[in-house]
């Protein structure tokens, strides 16, 4: 791939053509969007990898654009916030984004994390694609949920689920340690590979992928939580 492409969707031209200088200069190519309208057609038109997104526009909020993209594409999003829409972000998570930065930020610390998420989705889509030369999947069960490693795939009673990048690597960190407790900050720094500074998405991770493989999210027999300590896959007799 010659160069990955990222989308700006921000309201504000100013904000936007910021980032847009600082991404160029990293080698990627930018699309840009006013509203969340303007940015699922940038979608529909061109291959994405990663879309930054900001959470107050007109006409599509960004919570509504992440929403729709959601039910077809399974790239990074990266929604920007400000402190006061904490709501808001939370409900970004919820809805399938898979990280956010808070305004005001600097460019550092974004394309830190635009870096770290396309280098994770890299590796993601070279599993998709590869085909199997030889019998060696790296298949994890426990009960009735499985993930394999070399498909990228995880079923639950023989029913595929489908997961976003982060949400498989998490999983895939929590059943290859069975009955093992992982803090929120030994998630984060395991699955973004940096130092833990934004623990509150781990939770609406968990959240997300518990609605995914357990048949009761509110009584889960697979994905635990240790209160005050982290979580943990429970080993299954």
């Amino acid at each position: 791939m010659d160069a990955y492409h990222v989308l700006i969707v921000e309201d504000d031209q100013e904000i936007r053509d910021g980032i847009e200088i600082y991404l160029k200069s990293q080698g990627y190519e930018v699309y840009k969007a006013a509203d969340g309208v303007e940015g699922l057609e940038v979608i529909e038109n061109h291959e994405i990898h990663l879309a930054i997104v900001d959470i107050m526009m007109p006409r599509m909020d960004g919570v509504t654009m992440v929403m729709k993209l959601r039910q077809i594409h399974d790239f990074p999003v990266i929604m920007l916030s400000a402190k006061s829409e904490e709501v808001d972000k939370i409900m970004g998570l919820n809805m399938g984004a898979d990280d956010y930065v808070t305004k005001p930020f600097t460019p550092l610390e974004l394309l830190a994390r635009v870096n770290s998420h396309l280098r994770r989705y890299s590796k993601y889509l070279e599993a998709l694609g590869g085909t199997k030369q030889e019998p060696s999947e790296h298949v994890y069960t426990i009960g009735g949920l499985e993930l394999n490693e070399d498909t990228v795939e995880v079923t639950v009673d023989g029913v595929a689920i489908k997961t976003t990048p982060i949400e498989f690597k998490i999983l895939q960190l929590l059943m290859k340690n069975p009955g093992r407790v992982f803090s929120a900050e030994e998630i984060y720094e395991r699955v973004w590979n940096e130092r833990a500074i934004n623990t509150d998405t781990i939770m609406v991770h968990v959240r997300n992928i518990r609605e995914k493989i357990e048949i009761n999210p509110k009584e889960p027999k697979y994905l635990k939580v240790v209160w005050g300590v982290g979580y943990k896959i429970e080993k299954q007799s």
